[in-house]
């Protein structure tokens, strides 16, 4: 309001002034006599310009109420699009979910916090069966990737030393004896909060880097150059071979790992950012014989996955549910790797 009446008075100075300059000529020269017919002309004209100055103030006047209204109108339209949107979305989240569990059916064990939702399921395939994890982290840092110089530990130790909620093996690892004992060291890459245990080693015979970066989200490849695997931005990861599904699409099996029937353990992600954790027991004629790398490409395609990359399996392959092993080991007992997936509760 006050803009519009200094808008006003704007407008109204060249009147004002030739209302005072008619007045201060009157006091100059009052023995001057004006023809009373020009007198009432001037006045005339005078009335006639301060009607079109009340009408273009009222115009203005009118002009900004309206751009003001139509601001706030918009503003509330642009607000209204935006709650829309995120119902939206909020609605296609759920769509998405519900496509994902029509999949892999009912969880046989849960947990949710504040920082992660957690989804356990029973796979069940011809002649092999296993355990899947489903999780949705609300915080990235709850995916963790563990790993103890020395001997080694079990994935269930691990589990236990970092209060996870969730653990699996990780990727490949050798025994190489230092100082007098045994050590079990990783193979290819491995990083922990952000750093690479034992340096960077490129690629040698398509072994891969796969982990998490700030985000949460799963990263990874085959790199042959340090810049190009710190440019992922990963946080944590392990290595093994092969890869199997990039962008949905099923990668080609290497020759030495086709149709082999073996317990493996899998690392992958669907398109809204959750993680799928996969164990399949194997070597065990009347409980499990195992899978191949390629009905394993199948599942994960049918499942909805877009990206997936093969863990260490074997009598490494395990998988732990709250300080519980849910699978059976193929070794009949827990073994001794170098590095284990957790999630955090």
């Amino acid at each position: 309001m006050l803009r519009v009446n200094l808008l006003l008075l704007f407008l109204l100075a060249p009147v004002i002034g030739v209302l005072l300059a008619v007045s201060t000529f009157a006091q100059t020269s009052a023995g001057l006599v004006l023809p009373a017919g020009r007198l009432e002309t001037a006045v005339g004209t005078l009335q006639d310009e301060v009607h079109h100055l009340q009408y273009a103030v009222g115009f203005v006047r009118e002009s900004l109420e309206e751009q003001q209204q139509r601001y706030e109108e918009q503003q509330r339209t642009l607000q209204a699009l935006a709650e829309k949107s995120q119902e939206h979305k909020r609605l296609s989240d759920d769509i998405y979910e519900q496509h994902i569990l029509d999949r892999l059916g009912q969880p046989v064990r849960t947990h949710r916090s504040t920082r992660v939702e957690v989804k356990v399921f029973e796979l069940k395939g011809i002649g092999y069966r296993g355990y899947i994890g489903k999780v949705k982290p609300f915080d990235p840092a709850v995916l963790q990737v563990t790993y103890r110089p020395g001997p080694g530990e079990t994935t269930s130790a691990a589990v236990r030393r970092t209060g996870a909620i969730l653990g699996v093996n990780g990727g490949g690892f050798y025994h190489a004896p230092s100082g007098g004992e045994m050590h079990t060291l990783p193979i290819g890459n491995t990083m922990v909060n952000g750093r690479l245990v034992g340096g960077f080693q490129p690629s040698q015979e398509d072994i891969f880097f796969a982990g998490f970066n700030s985000r949460g989200r799963l990263v990874g490849g085959v790199f042959h150059d340090r810049g190009a695997l710190m440019n992922l931005g990963a946080r944590q990861g392990v290595s093994f071979v092969p890869i199997l599904i990039r962008d949905r699409k099923p990668l080609p099996i290497p020759e030495k790992w086709r149709n082999q029937r073996q317990p493996r353990t899998v690392l992958g992600e669907y398109a809204n950012g959750d993680l799928i954790l996969i164990v399949v027991d194997g070597r065990q004629g009347e409980w499990s014989s195992g899978v191949t790398l390629e009905d394993l490409q199948i599942t994960l395609i049918e499942f909805g996955v877009i990206d997936a990359y093969n863990l260490d399996g074997g009598g490494s392959s395990v998988f732990v549910f709250g300080n519980e092993i849910l699978n059976r080991p193929s070794d009949g007992r827990e073994r001794v790797i170098a590095t284990s997936i957790v999630v955090l509760p």
